[in-house]
């Protein structure tokens, strides 16, 4: 349009002709004229030339490739290099940088290219509503490279949210993970926006028809507010604590990978200070002169009591195998042998697991989400061996016993008899405690020459409180005994 401008110029205003136009112009006098006799039309786009690449052959492969990783994680896409040792052992005869230009120039495009999709802000009251997301991240925990699934909660209007990373997504994480979040926020909203996870739905039905979960019901009901779900793919209905993960990884998980932590625990505690700090730190995106901290302040008032945190919990059906473990998770945990055979429910808690047989719990164990790994408590033992003493010798579970008792055993092993021996002290554990019995143990061992007897008068002693627990003090004298040889000297008149 410029390039007819001037020429328009030229001609009518300063009377130059077409020739000379021509000449100062570069274009043919054809052309000129032709422009100048449509005075309405615009100013004509020739096509642009084009030009035949040996990456022309291989294009409709290479944007099939790059179109499937857009449904991919982000850090399973390939990257140009990638895609270059892909279509070489095809067969391309092409270099390496025309593909990194002909995948950048397609990036571009289909980054410029108009989105159809438009959405509605949203705004929320004070106490109405709460989001819930998960996000995957990767940490080193415990010596090792792990990946960590965190529970995101975020209240919509105050935007004060809260972390906390588990080992996987199941019910009892899902779970703990409101127990926190309710405890941090001082109060529970009346609503939870969630998208369709399986820990909360089981079938998505049409429209927002859901059947949900059982014991997330559960949970709902406990706490009292009602669950809302997106629809399917929709994740912008939740997007206060979408975009909450984005931030994070700015602000919180790239402090975190840089250093090493020592368990989920740790990490944990550590995330509960940093959410708070961000509070303080973070302004609030409606109302900037305000700190997310100061706007939560308002909230918490209206939010819903928290009542006690619910018994999250998931509960299994196991049998207890000939050796008194059962398996979970390929792992195995101890249970008192006169369970042996028999149906108990397992309860599983993010920290640990419980047995519980017709309504009592029997056994308890740390959970570990390891894998082959075995878990014994001794005490459950104890009542077998007093059957089978022999097995105390080489018995597993005894290897955990405290290092008193395993002393104490090595001594009474030595003699004939002494597994039976051992089986008596140990038989006094459920009686006495194992307190006591550690205390007697120690007794027995100062004394130099332990067994079953003094071990058990010890306890006797200690029961009726005619001994001290230990006594390490020594007696002093107020005064000291004088050497007397002329007593002896008396004794050996004879008296008349």
């Amino acid at each position: 349009m410029g390039m007819l401008a001037k020429i328009r110029r030229m001609h009518l205003r300063d009377g130059l002709s077409i020739r000379e136009i021509s000449r100062r112009t570069g274009l043919s006098r054809n052309t000129v004229k032709q422009w100048l006799r449509r005075e309405g039309e615009t100013e004509p786009k020739y096509p642009k030339r084009t030009q035949t690449s040996v990456l022309d052959a291989w294009a409709e492969h290479l944007e099939s490739a790059l179109r499937t990783d857009l449904h991919r994680p982000v850090r399973e896409r390939r990257t140009a290099k990638a895609l270059f040792e892909q279509i070489r052992a095809l067969g391309f005869a092409g270099s390496y940088p025309r593909v990194v230009v002909w995948v950048r120039r397609w990036r571009e495009q289909q980054a410029n290219a108009p989105r159809r999709a438009a959405f509605v802000p949203m705004s929320f009251e004070l106490g109405d509503a709460f989001q819930f997301d998960w996000s995957c991240e990767y940490l080193f925990v415990g010596g090792l490279r792990r990946r960590l699934e965190v529970a995101h909660t975020k209240l919509a209007s105050s935007r004060a949210f809260w972390l906390t990373a588990y080992p996987t997504q199941s019910h009892e994480m899902l779970f703990d993970a409101h127990a926190r979040a309710f405890a941090a926020f001082g109060g529970v909203p009346r609503r939870g926006i969630y998208d369709n996870m399986k820990t909360a739905v089981d079938k998505v039905g049409v429209g927002k028809l859901r059947s949900v979960n059982i014991r997330f019901q559960a949970m709902c009901s406990h706490y009292l507010f009602e669950p809302e779900f997106c629809n399917p793919a929709s994740g912008w209905e939740k997007g206060i604590v979408e975009k909450n993960v984005q931030d994070r990884r700015r602000q919180v998980w790239r402090e975190a990978a840089e250093r090493r932590w020592p368990d989920f625990a740790s990490l944990n505690e550590w995330l509960a200070q940093r959410c708070r700090q961000c509070w303080e730190e973070n302004h609030h995106p409606e109302w900037p002169a305000l700190t997310v901290a100061e706007v939560w302040q308002d909230e918490q008032a209206r939010l819903m009591p928290c009542p006690k945190p619910f018994n999250g919990y998931v509960e299994h059906q196991v049998r207890v195998s000939a050796t008194g473990l059962i398996h979970f998770q390929r792992n195995r945990y101890s249970v008192p042998t006169r369970h042996v055979n028999a149906i108990l429910s397992l309860r599983v808690y993010p920290a640990h697991v419980e047995l519980v047989a017709e309504g009592v719990q029997v056994a308890r164990h740390a959970r570990s989400f390891e894998r082959d790994l075995t878990f014994y408590d001794w005490q459950h033992y104890i009542e077998l061996v007093e059957t089978k003493p022999g097995a105390l010798r080489n018995g597993a579970p005894f290897k955990t016993m405290p290092e008193a008792l395993q002393t104490l055993q090595r001594h009474l092993l030595r003699h004939p008899g002494g597994d039976r021996v051992m089986t008596q002290v140990l038989a006094a554990v459920p009686v006495h405690g194992l307190d006591a019995v550690l205390v007697a143990a120690d007794l027995a061992l100062e004394a130099g020459r332990p067994s079953a007897e003094h071990v058990l008068n010890v306890l006797a002693r200690l029961k009726d409180g005619q001994i001290a627990p230990v006594e390490t003090s020594t007696p002093s004298l107020k005064e000291e005994p004088r050497a007397d040889v002329q007593r002896y000297d008396r004794l050996r008149e004879t008296r008349p």
